[in-house]
């Protein structure tokens, strides 16, 4: 249940910045955006850049309430938040479970896949297969796109339209992880849906210089156009949206998050991923998306701040964090199943 805003600014807030991952830039300047909105709105901020000692920062400064405004590894994947959980204190955003669900591109999909939710076509390949590649890659075909298992805003992630190019894309994806997952490229308009408590607040179109939405993209201004709402017919824009909310309910995400899709020529839709601490930046999407919805910044802000809570053995999390772990058990088993059978 949210609390109302007059009770959180009784309270101390901390907005966790920086970490430790590849996008640490982009996470500092989300917290300091994040601050300035709330501070101005009357709230006692405390901001707290994180970094390997935020253990010992956590136990010396008292804060009622963590704001996470972080991404990537060590701040997106559950590790922080339960960091959070082990000290009692309340934090925005999804829980350690679904966090780290959301992260991981191969479990997400493998959910997706048991939910009916649609996504691209995939393999995964250890860091230790790469002399196998060709063997393993098949006739799974090309253009292709490779992914790290485990990071964010398109970091090491590439096009690969021939076998030597596929190297060379799984090796600049394993620099960031033991493991990458190699799709099937979709051709289609990329184009994201903003989720607050599980439903759409509406869809934009993103329109990248670069062939694909990368890091670059994202982040410098200028270097892609939007179009809000996304340019696609009425039925098939409510359908976007639908998915999306399916998306957040196959991996239990909760409060404020973007799922990331494809829209194809061909009538399909295709899920990407689910972001569960998306960027807060000027160039960011999810502010554009809410901002059309009624929310300005500030209130967007709040509304986040206001569904933060406890999630520990205490809290309310813990048999949807079950349900979780046994629909991904079940996947397992069906799979194992599966390859078995002559």
């Amino acid at each position: 249940m949210p609390q109302t805003a007059n009770s959180m600014k009784n309270q101390r807030v901390g907005v966790l910045m920086g970490g430790l991952s590849a996008e640490r830039e982009v996470s500092l300047a989300t917290g300091e955006a994040v601050a300035a909105a709330l501070l101005a709105r009357g709230y006692d901020i405390t901001p707290i850049y994180v970094d390997r000692d935020i253990d010992q920062v956590l136990r010396q400064v008292a804060i009622d309430v963590a704001f996470l405004a972080l991404h990537g590894s060590f701040g997106e994947d559950g590790c922080v938040q339960g960091l959070l959980e082990l000290l009692d204190i309340p934090y925005t955003g999804s829980g350690v479970t679904e966090s780290a669900l959301a992260m991981d591109k191969l479990k997400s999909k493998e959910l997706f896949r048991l939910h009916n939710v649609p996504t691209p076509p995939y393999y995964v390949l250890q860091a230790d297969e790469v002399d196998a590649l060709e063997e393993l890659h098949g006739p799974f075909g090309f253009p292709a796109f490779v992914k790290p298992r485990r990071q964010g805003s398109s970091i090491g992630a590439g096009r690969a339209d021939n076998l030597a190019g596929l190297q060379q894309r799984c090796e600049e994806a394993l620099q960031f992880d033991d493991t990458a997952v190699i799709e099937r490229f979709v051709q289609g308009v990329e184009v994201a849906v903003g989720i607050l408590d599980g439903e759409a607040l509406g869809a934009i179109e993103i329109v990248p210089s670069q062939p694909f939405y990368d890091y670059r993209a994202k982040y410098q201004q200028g270097q892609s156009r939007y179009h809000l709402p996304a340019r696609l017919p009425a039925t098939r824009y409510q359908n976007v949206l639908r998915i999306a909310e399916r998306a957040v309910h196959a991996l239990g995400v909760e409060g404020a998050s973007r799922v990331d899709l494809l829209v194809t020529p061909g009538e399909n839709e295709y899920v990407l991923e689910v972001n569960t601490l998306p960027g807060m930046t000027e160039t960011s999407l999810l502010p554009k998306m809410a901002q059309a919805a009624g929310y300005n910044f500030g209130d967007l802000c709040e509304a986040i701040l206001a569904r933060a809570s406890v999630r520990n053995r205490r809290g309310t999390r813990r048999p949807q964090c079950d349900s979780r772990l046994d629909e991904a058990a079940t996947l397992v088993m069906a799979s194992a199943e599966a390859v078995s059978t002559p």
